[in-house]
């Protein structure tokens, strides 16, 4: 008989086979998002799947379909009463409304707890983000600075004033560009929008 393969092998599996077929930096680059991805399952707690294991199940339209029919079901057996069945929850169905109100909260509950997951996993995702651009800044700016300087010790080429160029090898300071977006109203637009309307 031969050996099960685990999901793990089978997706490393999968992973080698698909870098081969690309480039080395591609190849890399995707090895290092699956090994995020991967270490942001280790990190996630049994509970924490199980939380966003239900919240899938919720989100389908077959759990919404399944609600209505359920809905359907209680209040035929209790108005009209097929086969004989003595009504269990007459009208206005206080246990159908308890029962319904519970299922509320908990749907709302575990979707909020899954969205909170979420977010906190896009804002650690545009943190990375923020950290590659501000990297690939620095590294541009120094090729750009390596380059002019490059361009006035050769003997061959001819050395000119370039002052884009000069402005390009001056690295971008964050806080002055948050605060130039800030006075032009490109962060907090909804919050301005607001203030306007009132």
């Amino acid at each position: 008989m031969a050996d099960e393969c685990k999901p793990e092998d089978h997706r490393a599996d999968t992973e080698t086979r698909a870098a081969r077929s690309l480039s080395d930096h591609i190849s890399d680059n995707v090895k290092s998002v699956a090994a995020l991805q991967r270490r942001d399952e280790e990190m996630t707690s049994g509970s924490q799947r199980l939380v966003e294991r239900i919240s899938r199940i919720l989100g389908r339209s077959a759990y919404l379909l399944g609600l209505l029919i359920f809905v359907v079901l209680w209040v035929t057996i209790n108005v009209w009463r097929p086969f004989g069945i003595p009504p269990f929850d007459p009208l206005p169905f206080a246990m159908l409304d308890g029962i319904l109100t519970f299922s509320a909260l908990v749907t709302a509950t575990v979707v909020l707890i899954a969205q909170n997951r979420q977010a906190k996993r896009e804002l650690q995702h545009r943190h990375l983000d923020l950290q590659v651009s501000l990297l690939t800044e620095q590294k541009v700016t120094k090729l750009i600075h390596l380059i002019e300087e490059l361009r006035r010790d050769l003997p061959m080429a001819k050395d000119r004033d370039d002052p884009h160029a000069m402005a390009l090898q001056e690295a971008a300071n964050t806080a002055t560009v948050v605060s130039a977006m800030d006075e032009v109203g490109l962060v907090n637009a909804p919050d301005h929008e607001a203030e306007d309307q009132e």
